[in-house]
């Protein structure tokens, strides 16, 4: 038995902001979980704080499942990102406890190696579609064998998902939500000449991506995914809010291009029906926001069974403990598709010391027992909270976007 007797919540920001479960057990054994919900950061440490960390003392840190469903039925509200993300932080650091007590990285525990590494994808973007190719060229120099296509929009002052640094974005960036205007017409008009010029600059032996933010109707959506066809899109994120999820069948009617969603799901119920009526081709379900490894394992098992791959999410707003768990889970899964990269700033990298690499357009988690991440609390500490929000968007006569 490995006793818990201690567990504590850390809150620092290099860059931006996340939080950490650390879970100490009796023999001394630590393990971290990243509790990170981007904008929404102290509701979820204030609910491991007051509420999960005093129902883990004394338990078992091996009973992964059973501590895992102790904190999902016995709280009777179940579900919500909150709660979803604390569970998933103490799902972590219990999992990176009992690879470290066996010797082994978590994702020999979840059955091994599936494959030699995990095709990730970056993010090249800027704001007209020359910028755009040229990054996209620079990430292929890179090794990358996917990329993601986001361009400025022409007559919109700013896009979500467009930045103005190459490799590092951050869209939460400010105090109080900042309030940008939209048009779909003009998104719409914008995409099919990226794509085209994409392939032009790039070839075919390269993956490209797109993702809509969740601003079209499924019938936009539908439209888009029509145009894009002629490129072989490997996927387009997002096109439309999943929490109606019959909305993806007027998509499917319309569209061949393989549709992924869900990095703002929780659990297997948003994507239970995008499952089983193949709805959807990746489901983008995170670590961090999905329950942990425990839980996500069930999700990729569901989705296995109806030929849906996985796609997990992996913006920066997932700290480097939840990539290393990412990895882990998409090293051993057998229906992984991909993984989103978008890399940390080199003060998120030496707060959050990790195993895991990048070669030849794949990543490997490494083979350091538990989930190869450290948290060196010294810097962590220089790097206190910062409050901020992501933007919110209007259309250009005013009417609040639910995106």
């Amino acid at each position: 038995m490995s006793i818990i007797t201690d567990a504590r919540v850390i809150v620092t920001s290099p860059g931006r902001n996340f939080v950490t479960l650390e879970v100490r057990t009796k023999d001394g054994v630590t393990g971290l979980g990243d509790a990170t919900l981007n904008g929404r950061e102290l509701s979820v440490a204030s609910y491991l704080g007051d509420h999960v960390i005093p129902c883990l003392i004394g338990r078992d840190a091996h009973r992964i499942e059973d501590i895992w469903q102790y904190l999902y039925k016995g709280a009777y509200w179940r579900r919500g990102p909150v709660t979803m993300t604390a569970i998933a932080a103490v799902d972590m650091a219990l999992w990176d406890i009992k690879g470290k007590v066996a010797g082994l990285p978590v994702y020999q525990l979840l059955g091994g190696a599936s494959r030699e590494g995990c095709m990730v994808y970056g993010h090249a973007n800027g704001a007209s579609i020359e910028a755009t190719i040229e990054a996209a060229l620079d990430y292929r120099e890179q090794g990358y064998k996917a990329i993601r296509l986001q361009s400025g929009v022409p007559g919109l002052a700013s896009t979500y998902g467009v930045s103005k640094d190459r490799y590092f974005y951050e869209p939460a960036d400010a105090d109080l939500p900042s309030e940008n205007l939209w048009s779909t017409e003009k998104y719409l008009r914008s995409v099919p000449p990226l794509f085209e010029a994409g392939r032009e600059g790039l070839g075919w032996d390269v993956h490209l991506l797109h993702d809509v933010h969740h601003r079209l109707t499924p019938i936009e959506a539908g439209r888009l995914g029509r145009d894009l066809e002629p490129y072989r899109p490997f996927w387009l994120e997002d096109a439309t809010p999943a929490e109606n999820q019959e909305a993806f069948r007027l998509i499917r009617r319309h569209t061949t291009t393989p549709l992924a969603v869900g990095e703002i799901f929780n659990s297997v119920h948003d994507c239970r029906q995008l499952i089983q009526e193949q709805l959807i081709d990746y489901v983008r379900a995170t670590v961090v926001h999905a329950g942990g490894i425990t839980h996500l394992r069930r999700i990729a098992a569901l989705a296995d069974l109806y030929q849906v791959r996985t796609g997990c999410h992996g913006a920066t707003d997932l700290s480097p403990v939840s990539m290393a768990a990412a990895l882990h889970f998409g090293l051993s899964v057998p229906n992984f598709g991909i993984q989103e990269y978008m890399r940390h700033t080199p003060e998120t990298d030496a707060v959050f010391p990790h195993a895991y690499r990048f070669q030849d357009g794949m990543m490997h988690p490494g083979d350091t027992p538990g989930l190869g991440v450290d948290i060196d609390e010294t810097l962590a500490a220089k790097h206190p909270y910062k409050r901020a929000y992501l933007p919110v968007n209007r259309l250009q006569d005013g009417t609040l976007f639910n995106w």
